[in-house]
């Protein structure tokens, strides 16, 4: 008995389906405001399914020369390069773009590399040329073992024509490996091709005849017939039921259909039908039988598959559903993802056209059993999977703690976060976690296995970097910032200024002398600072703090005049007189004749470091930078009198100012010490 197989995943891709889909709606859509619609090049290689679009109104173009402003283009399944999204833009044309998903999959991945990018395929192809066309760089097309072999450059970046057979990425891999070359494998051909060849494939090894159905210029419908010709020599390339071989047709028993990824539902229809009845007239074959296989083969779906339909009826428990095939499809209450309290009745209305995954196209009661908390997950995995190669942000909540880390959800799906992955700092117990929501990257994926990684950790060291970067860019040298003293060292104090610890030099913290940060500041203080200088190459950021407040001696005139007393603190004591710190940066000079109503032989039997003292302002030179002090004048004078003879006394008093000329330059040379340490601490700054 004659027997007619069609192979799986025969007939439009999904890529091809879209662009045929947003055509026909954009030519439904047309109207003279909307001007005239145009296909860049043919929209899919099968001239049966052009003309129909040509009838529509459709018209082809090889060039945007041939389009006026405010006229609509569309981009076919094949894609386009940069320089025409650029020219389309600049002529202001209105472009509906089909480009396949997972050809623009690989316009990102070029685009984003700076590799030398080496495409698997026909240079020829118009989905290469647009590839091409979203390179940085001159790339390089290769589609066998001794093109690859050619190749001179290194470090390549391979991706791959979306319908090519899966050996010829082999062999050019295959080569880059013997030529000890460093090269990274994108292998982008899209899976519903790799189904078809496979499937394709298969049936050949059992066929005794194979047809394969397709455009003369599909590349992909050529491939089908290469791999079927390998397998069943008896193997016939067909466009329409006029190239069919009847004669050799009737000499076989099994024989296998195969189509094309842009070849239509109607045209594989037609040829079936034909062989049917050829095969009828000719060898009285049961019809019934033949054609309920092909009507199965036709109108049924495969388990995994999604599909489309409409409810019929919604019960407690069950939703039915109208999908077009002989059977109906059945949606278990446990099959959908309800809310608390809500039900299937809440959620579901007669005619409500719903998505699914089938489960099974047999549910033992002649239903095809359906699900959409499959279809969710399967939609969700597809997020994670495209979060994880674009590098993009996904909300998940931790759920529970276990051995190594925590499980957290991600809608449907559920990963792992490493305990070392769950924050920027150690966590020690993960249980603080538990119920948190938080953002992660996807660090792995293994669908298969249903296994995901994610990584909270990563999020935030580059949301860090990206705050640092601000930072920056925003930052400039002379501005005054908030910041919060970090921790100590001896030569100054690290200050956060909002992501970036910048350092305070203790030469830069205050007017006066320090001998360490602590003096003035504590951790954890906030305080305003200046931003002296800037490396961005070394990530050095120098702050000073005295900046922000008025050098003492610039502002001296507002806060102190001549005869004023002021509270002070003795800071340092020498043999002619005594230091006395009026505020940090501002010492004036108590000469020992001035320090006590009595004649003072050692002050230091008068004074000691770290006193603090009543002065009054004997003079101030800001020439020089000099105060003038005086202990004496803010003391009482005794009460008794001297009882040394007066000949002694203007002895006495004559000899002062000798002491107090001999003393003069002795505090000149000490000030400019003073004035030299100072330099030299700064410079060592």
């Amino acid at each position: 008995m004659k027997k007619i197989v069609r192979a799986e995943n025969a007939g439009f891709c999904f890529g091809v389906k879209q662009a045929i889909e947003k055509a026909e709606k954009a030519a439904d859509e047309a109207d003279e405001k909307n001007g005239h619609i145009f296909s860049m090049g043919s929209l899919i290689h099968n001239e049966r399914v052009t003309l129909q679009l040509e009838q529509k109104g459709i018209q082809i173009i090889n060039s945007l020369d041939e389009v006026k402003r405010g006229d609509r283009v569309i981009v076919r399944s094949h894609g386009e390069g940069r320089k025409f999204y650029e020219a389309a833009d600049e002529k202001d044309v209105d472009l509906i773009d089909a480009t396949c998903p997972f050809v623009a999959k690989i316009h990102k991945l070029v685009s984003d590399t700076d590799k030398q990018v080496v495409i698997v395929g026909d240079k020829a192809h118009p989905e290469v040329m647009g590839i091409f066309g979203w390179c940085k760089k001159t790339a390089l097309v290769v589609s066998s073992y001794d093109e690859a072999a050619d190749i001179e450059d290194d470090d390549l970046f391979l991706v791959t024509q979306t319908t090519i057979r899966s050996d010829m990425l082999d062999q050019v891999s295959k080569a880059l490996t013997d030529n000890k070359k460093t090269f990274e494998v994108h292998n982008t051909i899209c899976s519903a091709t790799a189904k078809r060849q496979e499937a394709c494939e298969n049936l050949a090894k059992e066929s005794d005849c194979m047809v394969v159905i397709g455009g003369k210029r599909s590349s992909n419908t050529k491939k089908l017939y290469e791999i079927s010709k390998r397998f069943c020599k008896n193997t016939h390339f067909v466009e329409n039921i006029e190239d069919l071989p009847l004669k050799e047709l009737q000499k076989c028993n099994r024989i296998g259909i195969a189509a094309g990824a842009s070849t239509p539902e109607c045209t594989i229809k037609e040829v079936i039908a034909r062989m049917c009845d050829v095969t009828r007239e000719n060898n009285e074959l049961n019809m019934n039988d033949l054609m309920d296989e092909i009507e199965k083969s036709l109108r049924l779906p495969r388990g995994g598959e999604i599909v489309t339909g409409k409810v019929h009826q919604v019960t407690d428990k069950e939703v039915i559903v109208n999908l077009g095939f002989k059977k109906d499809g059945i949606l278990p209450a446990t099959e959908v993802s309800l809310e608390e309290g809500q039900t299937l009745t809440d959620a579901f209305k007669v005619d409500d056209e719903i998505q699914a995954k089938v489960i099974k196209t047999d549910d033992g009661d002649g239903g095809i059993l359906l699900s959409k908390k499959k279809l969710e997950i399967s939609a969700n995995w597809n997020e994670i999977v495209k979060a994880l190669e674009d590098k993009t942000v996904l909300e998940v909540k931790v759920t529970r703690q276990v051995n190594g880390g925590v499980i957290a959800e991600y809608k449907e799906v559920s990963g792992f976060i490493p305990l070392s992955q769950l924050s920027d700092h150690y966590v020690e117990n993960a249980e603080e976690f538990v119920g948190q929501t938080m953002e992660v990257r996807v660090s792995r994926v293994d669908q298969r296995r249903n296994r995901a990684v994610f990584s909270h950790k990563l999020f935030l060291n580059e949301e860090k970097e990206k705050l640092i970067a601000e930072i920056w860019e925003n930052l400039n040298v002379g501005d005054v910032v908030e910041g919060t003293v970090m921790r100590f060292t001896d030569y100054g104090a690290f200050v956060d200024i909002g992501g970036i610890d910048g350092l305070l030099h203790i030469s830069e913290i205050s007017w006066g002398k320090l001998k360490h940060p602590q003096e003035v500041l504590s951790i954890g203080e906030k305080i305003n600072v200046k931003v002296l200088s800037m490396n961005a190459e070394k990530g050095k950021i120098s702050l000073g703090l005295k900046q922000t407040q008025p050098e003492p001696w610039s502002v001296i005139d507002e806060n102190y005049q001549v005869g004023q007393v002021i509270e002070g603190k003795v800071v340092q004591i020498k043999e002619y007189g005594a230091f006395v710190e009026l505020e940090p940066g501002l010492d004036g000079l108590v000469h020992i004749s001035e320090v006590a109503h009595k004649r003072v032989g050692n002050i230091n039997d008068e004074l000691e470091v770290g006193q603090i003292v009543n002065t009054k302002i004997l003079e101030i030179d800001k020439d020089r930078r000099r105060i003038s002090l005086s202990i004496r004048e803010t003391l009482d004078m005794p009460t008794e009198k001297a009882e040394t003879p007066e000949p002694v006394e203007e002895a006495e008093v004559s000899e002062e100012p000798e002491e107090t000329a001999e003393a003069e330059p002795i505090v000149e040379e000490t000030v400019e010490e003073a004035v030299t340490e100072t330099a030299e601490a700064t410079e060592e700054a």
